[in-house]
């Protein structure tokens, strides 16, 4: 499992003219069953999403095909974790250490 953090690079108003780029294509990844969860952080100077994949060059792929990221607005801290422990509603993404 992974923590995806975006810090935004750009001004607000540049992040704002591609959000709808950004949305659509964060729709596509929730289809594919990569994102879990996402929001913006709080001050807003960026955003948070959990992931889902077999690998980090998964994960970097998908960070690529962003429009946020293509433009060069933001930033990514991807951090990956063993998720040995879950809420029941993700219990198919629980992981085991070995």
């Amino acid at each position: 499992m992974f923590i995806l953090e975006l810090v935004y690079t750009a001004p607000l108003d540049v992040v704002d003219a591609l959000l709808p780029d950004h949305v659509a294509w964060l729709d596509e990844q929730y289809e594919k069953g990569l994102i879990l969860a996402s929001g913006r952080k709080k001050p807003r100077d960026g955003g948070v999403m959990v992931a889902v994949a077999e690998d980090r060059t998964r994960i970097e792929e998908a960070i690529a095909s962003d429009p946020f990221a293509a433009a060069g607005v933001c930033t990514y801290r991807v951090t990956e974790f063993i998720a040995t422990k879950t809420a029941p509603e993700l219990a198919r993404h629980r992981q085991t250490l070995g």
